[in-house]
């Protein structure tokens, strides 16, 4: 098993002006692979600071890929004013996946949680740099219609078998159809994942070594 890597604090521009804040993890030596994550609704308190995030990020480092998670515009450190107008929220994606390609040259993982599982899938349809996608909790409502199956990367995507926001069942029956995804239900486990929390972290961390 890899050993966590030091986190430093970067600020990621915009491209009206201004910056995000995030935080970056170096990958293994030699690796040229990394992974962007993104908070839940910035209305409703995501932010980096979400334990989901940081189980995401170190998954990441147990597979020796680098990674940034990020605060949306107006949270934390971030400049501008909150938004939850996805639009800005993929604006945002976008600039944080342009400061990791400025700093490794392999493949990006799109990640995110709930909201910032919506906002990871609109952007990977549209940007080929993405090649594989771990979603955590992403709410139907927020993906384009037949996201998955659009994809043609792989992906997986991760729920709380008690997920009373997202609907389990739904989520399965999108991606039952869709080739090269695959999902998990994580027992006991919410929205919020009070319980099953390190069973996000296993879960992906064996998937991204896969």
């Amino acid at each position: 098993m890899r050993t966590r890597q030091e986190e430093r604090m970067v600020a990621i521009a915009l491209p009206e002006g201004g910056s995000l804040e995030g935080i970056f993890i170096a990958g293994a030596p030699g690796s040229n692979q990394g992974a962007v994550i993104a908070p839940p609704h910035p209305l409703y308190g995501g932010s980096i600071e979400s334990p989901v995030l940081n189980e995401i990020a170190y998954a990441c480092t147990r597979a020796g890929i680098a990674s940034l998670r990020f605060n949306w515009r107006g949270v934390g450190a971030s400049t501008g004013t909150p938004s939850g107008d996805a639009a800005d929220a993929d604006a945002d994606y976008r600039a944080a996946l342009a400061h990791m390609g400025e700093t490794v040259d392999g493949p990006i993982v799109a990640c995110g949680y709930s909201f910032g599982a919506g906002t990871a899938t609109r952007v990977a349809l549209g940007d080929r740099r993405i090649e594989r996608l771990v979603l955590v909790a992403p709410p139907p409502a927020m993906l384009p219609p037949g996201a998955f199956e659009q994809l043609e990367r792989t992906a997986l995507v991760l729920v709380g078998e008690c997920d009373s926001l997202v609907e389990p069942d739904r989520l399965r029956e999108l991606t039952d159809s869709a080739s090269g995804v695959r999902l998990e239900m994580i027992p006991v486990a919410d929205h919020f994942f009070a319980a099953g929390l390190a069973d996000i972290s296993r879960l992906a961390a064996v998937w991204l070594d896969s």
